[in-house]
């Protein structure tokens, strides 16, 4: 009996998150749903990740509707899945195991079939609480390993820091590391174990290893999970395939490559040759390839990459001679371990039907292509591109400052930030560290969980005002706040179960969301035509005081203070969310609160005028 190999596709959630911003409406989603029935995958990723706060924040969709309403059409042809990260669900903060309860019995209601369960610290306890209620309401838990590399340190840098008494670490992020995560995860109730490599940067020759390793020592289906912007992904499902992975993550042709995974269609053709069986109606892939031509025309604007790949349908196009050939010897020099020349056969392969050529600066960087991105957008709305290079020099030392974590959200985007800041503080004359984001301060604490290395004490006490590590602390965990929206009818802002864990999640984003949608429900059902003033706003009094500005541009989260309250310098007077970060705003004077330029939703630019303090 020839071997069946299981395929999830992400198209519709990873696929989308790493090309176009998580930007595919509902509408868009819905145009495909029909010809995924017929496409008869194993799973479907649709839901979690950047998905619920995405569609709420760029789209004023219900991410609640957006599972739904895939669970009506899809049925239970596939399996949907989301991907959740542990204690901190899909936000950025750890959460009490209520909230995690709440959210694993109502996305399961909802139609969720398996939750992909990843650490950004692949600290085992913090996956312990999803797994219970997620296996409890009757869904899969997948458990992932996050794929992370050692820093390189030169010598010279070794030898420095050895003089200094505080030796850099040895290897950390073996084999065997990685192996003992996903047995703590299979002991722990596990149905089922992905090895996430969410940078790309996962070589042939060591998923090769890998997968025999997990295959041998595990006793549950194990799963692979790439990315190509490096350039290894394609040779490095192969390999996984060739060493008898269970099932492998690809997206369909228009949406794959580059930032995403591999395509369908080229998986498809290495089965063929290889004799393994795909359960996939390929004729209905194509045309969900066909609907998302279009599609990603839509979402130019959101478009990562802008090189669309040259049309091809393996049932009915013929591969030429020597691109059939590269096939070929993609296969044999993955058998034979030759990793060299199964990236150049890979290589060829991609280049002949013009996907992304392997992104050399994140290579090199070996970092996520989205926290580059990241780092550049938040560069680029500060105005200083030209602490580029800088910022990416000093991620190596903030992340063994903060414990060495894995590269994946949120870690990935608290560590960048933090570089970032870092490199603006020097810039401006000031100590690194002078400005810090609260994730990266509660990371440093312990709030996230067990680093892979220890932080230093000293550091902690720098960082986090506390010498010891500091766990999360779920009696502490403060509900958001949910008034009653007496303009629009008195009722509550969140109303519901769903409504209310998506503040939980997404506080600033929910509440401008639902907000939004309560309004919009009491204008459609008031038969009298509604006349909103607008409330007189304060006159600008003329500035006598020390002003303090915005350090970076964002969302005012939250004001700690009003009009005529007395601070003190290093006070924290504002939470400024930037690049989804929470940074406190600290007075730079010992005086009197005069008045305020801003408002608690207020989006502001670098520099802007945010209070006014007398001293």
């Amino acid at each position: 009996m020839a071997r069946k190999l299981l395929i999830r596709d992400l198209t519709l959630r990873d696929g989308q998150q790493s090309a176009f911003a998580t930007r595919m409406s509902q509408e868009q989603v819905d145009r495909v749903l029909p010809f995924y029935k017929d496409a008869n995958f194993y799973a479907m990723e649709v839901w979690g990740g950047a998905v619920p706060d995405s569609v709420m924040r760029y789209l004023n969709e219900n991410p609640w509707d957006r599972l739904e309403k895939i669970k009506a059409v899809i049925g239970d042809v596939s399996k949907l899945t989301a991907l959740s990260r542990g204690r901190n669900l899909f936000g950025y903060a750890p959460y009490p195991d209520e909230i995690i309860d709440g959210f694993c019995k109502n996305s399961i209601e909802s139609g969720l079939g398996i939750m992909r369960i990843f650490d950004a610290l692949n600290d085992v306890n913090n996956v312990k609480s999803t797994i219970r209620y997620v296996k409890q309401y009757g869904g899969i838990a997948d458990c992932a390993v996050c794929y992370t590399i050692d820093p390189h340190f030169t010598f010279s840098e070794r030898a420095k820091a050895a003089l200094k008494g505080k030796p850099l670490p040895k290897a950390i992020f073996t084999n065997d590391y990685f192996l003992q995560k996903a047995k703590g995860m299979e002991q722990l109730g596990a149905d089922m174990i992905t090895i996430k490599d969410m940078s790309g940067l996962i070589q042939p020759s060591r998923s090769a290893e890998l997968i025999k390793l997990f295959k041998k020592e595990l006793h549950i289906p194990i799963d692979f999970h790439t990315h190509c912007t490096p350039g290894y992904g394609l040779g490095a499902v192969l390999s996984a395939i060739i060493n008898g992975v269970d099932i492998v993550d690809t997206v369909i042709w228009n949406f794959a490559g580059g930032p995403a995974a591999p395509a369908i269609e080229l998986i498809y053709v290495f089965c063929q040759k290889l004799g393994i069986e795909l359960d996939i109606d390929m004729a209905a892939v194509a045309e969900i390839n066909h609907k998302l031509l279009n599609i990603r025309k839509e979402l130019d604007a959101y478009d990562a990459v802008k090189q669309f790949p040259n049309p091809f349908n393996p049932l009915t196009d013929k591969l030429p001679d020597h691109i059939d050939k590269a096939f070929d010897d993609a296969i044999i020099a993955s058998k034979r371990n030759d990793e060299d020349a199964l990236l150049k056969a890979c290589h060829e392969i991609e280049s002949y039907f013009n996907f992304p050529a392997p992104n050399e600066l994140v290579k090199n960087a070996e970092i996520p292509g989205g926290m580059y991105t990241n780092m550049v957008a938040q560069l680029k709305q500060l105005n200083a591109m030209d602490i580029l290079e800088d910022a990416m020099k000093l991620i190596p030392t903030v992340r063994l400052a903060a414990g060495l974590p894995p590269l994946v959200t949120p870690t990935s985007q608290i560590v960048g930030v933090q570089a970032v800041n870092c490199a603006m503080d020097m810039k401006h004359g000031k100590e690194m560290y002078t400005n810090t984001s609260n994730q990266f301060v509660a990371l440093v604490k312990g709030e996230y969980g067990e680093t892979p290395v220890p932080v230093s004490p000293d550091f902690r006490l720098q960082i986090a005002k506390v010498k010891e590590e500091t766990p999360y602390d779920t009696s502490k965990h403060k509900a958001p706040d949910n008034p009653i929206l007496e303009e629009y009818g008195g009722v509550r802002l969140a109303e519901n179960e769903k409504e209310v864990l998506l503040l939980e999640l997404f506080p600033s984003v929910a509440t401008t969301f639902l907000t939004n949608q309560k309004k919009l429900r009491f204008e459609q059902t008031c038969k009298e035509e509604i006349i909103q003033e607008e409330a007189p706003k304060e006159d600008i009094l003329p500035i006598t005081g020390q002003v303090i500005e915005s350090p970076m541009p964002g969302n005012i989260f939250k004001l700690l203070v009003k009009s005529g309250d007395h601070v003190q310098k290093g006070q924290e007077i504002i939470i400024l969310e930037a690049m989804k970060m929470e940074n406190n705003i600290m007075s730079e004077y010992t005086g009197t609160v005069k008045q305020l330029f801003v408002e608690e939703g207020t989006i502001v630019s670098v520099g802007a005028k945010l209070v006014e303090i007398e001293e």
